[in-house]
């Protein structure tokens, strides 16, 4: 099986998603992806370095078409429900919990593999990709599957060794290493997998020897033990849904779209220049790149530019916050500056070309309650839309800089 990152984990009778440790050891400190909700901009000041990106044609696509998904209509409805969602679960809003919980119960309720546990399609490598109830977890199950710069893998194999094991794996980096966590496994039923760790150790690059992770599991007895049931498997093998022993939901992939692929990236802001350049070659528009400026909130995740020292500038140029696309050719940026008071400015934007739009923003303000205090700011901006879809958009705006936005629903 192909080694993709996916949303695959054990759910166990112990408190710790990884182990079945009483207490959970000190949590990791991580620094925040670029991925974020852009209220906090101001912790990258400073750097001019700008992105030129420019959409190219592959040629392993046939007539520039986008590469056609393994995945069926109702298995594209729970992928796209993940999108935007961070922590894998632990920063999902109410309605993006309610979004994917409904598309669980329909794929559920559909036919996927029959006897999924002794499929040869669950043999392999997942990633997790979201969990339920991730709030409630230990400690360190907190710190691993809620941090996006952190990438959890569970390793099945069943039938194909003389050894059937599940094992979690936290990579934290291709250059800190990972911890993997063993479990001797057994099939109980078509959809039942029983589990017990008995191993688990640190591999850090930095260390030519494996550091063992500090729990005693042949002293746990039961709470080293726990089940987890398979209640979907995609015919492709690409989709797993979950449902551990505690209760908690947990959705998998082995192959990722190309979406998900670039927000995986950008949430890990490493190659994300490579990622989006990758992204648009595989992402032709059949219509000669003629993207409409779609309606609705759009929240900025990521630009090719850091900011300048000016927040002012920076929420002007559209580098920072929202943009809310309205039917009549309205436009407003908008940023939360501190608790109670954001900035806002106004416009109208033109179609000018295929995909291109002339953006004229002449109505700010600084808006505190019920009050406004105007600002006398004008700006003129082109935008090209580089690509769009019901959820994400990519485009090219003030001065060449290249921007990523996630729609919110």
């Amino acid at each position: 099986m192909e080694s993709l990152r996916f949303l695959y984990t054990v759910e166990m009778s112990s408190p710790c998603l990884l182990c079945p440790c009483p207490s959970s050891p000190t949590s990791l400190s991580s620094s925040s992806p670029r991925y974020h909700l852009l209220n906090t901009t101001f912790k990258r000041l400073g750097s001019s370095r700008t992105l030129r990106i420019t959409c190219s044609s592959s040629s392993t696509f046939t007539g520039g078409q986008t590469q056609q998904s393994s995945f069926n209509d109702a298995e594209m409805k729970l992928i796209d429900a993940l999108i935007g969602i961070q922590g894998r679960g632990k920063s999902a809003s109410p309605k993006q919990l309610n979004d994917v919980e409904s598309a669980v119960k329909v794929l559920e309720g559909l036919e996927g593999i029959p006897n999924p546990a002794e499929s040869e399609l669950i043999e392999g490598r997942w990633q997790l990709m979201f969990t339920t109830r991730p709030g409630t977890a230990s400690p360190i199950q907190r710190t691993f599957t809620g941090v996006d710069v952190f990438t959890v893998f569970q390793d099945v194999y069943l039938k194909t060794t003389n050894d059937p094991r599940v094992s979690n794996i936290v990579k934290f980096s291709d250059y800190i290493g990972e911890l993997k966590v063993e479990a001797v496994a057994s099939i109980k039923d078509a959809k039942r997998v029983l589990f017990r760790f008995d191993r688990a150790a640190f591999a850090l690059k930095f260390l030519p020897f494996k550091v063992p992770y500090p729990v005693p599991f042949r002293l746990l007895g039961d709470e080293a033990k726990g089940w987890l049931d398979t209640t979907y498997l995609s015919p492709s093998g690409n989709l797993r849904i979950s449902r551990g022993n505690k209760g908690t939901t947990f959705v998998l992939q082995k192959e990722t779209v190309p979406r998900q692929k670039l927000l995986a990236t950008i949430s890990q802001d490493k190659g994300v220049a490579e990622a989006i350049d990758e992204f648009l070659a595989s992402n032709t528009n059949s219509k000669e790149d003629d993207y409409e400026l779609l309606e609705g909130n759009w929240q900025m995740i990521w630009s090719s530019q850091m900011y300048t020292d000016s927040w002012l500038e920076n929420a002007a140029n559209g580098l920072m916050g929202r943009q809310i696309i309205e039917k009549d050719g309205r436009i407003k940026f908008e940023v939360n500056i501190i608790p109670a008071f954001r900035f806002s400015m106004k416009g109208k934007f033109l179609k000018s070309g295929g995909s291109t739009y002339e953006l004229k923003m002449d109505d700010a303000a600084i808006i505190g309650g019920p009050f406004g205090y105007p600002i006398e700011l004008t700006n003129n901006i082109k935008l090209q839309v580089l690509y769009t879809d019901e959820k994400m958009r990519i485009s090219r705006g003030f001065d060449n800089i290249v921007f990523v936005h996630i729609r919110e629903m």
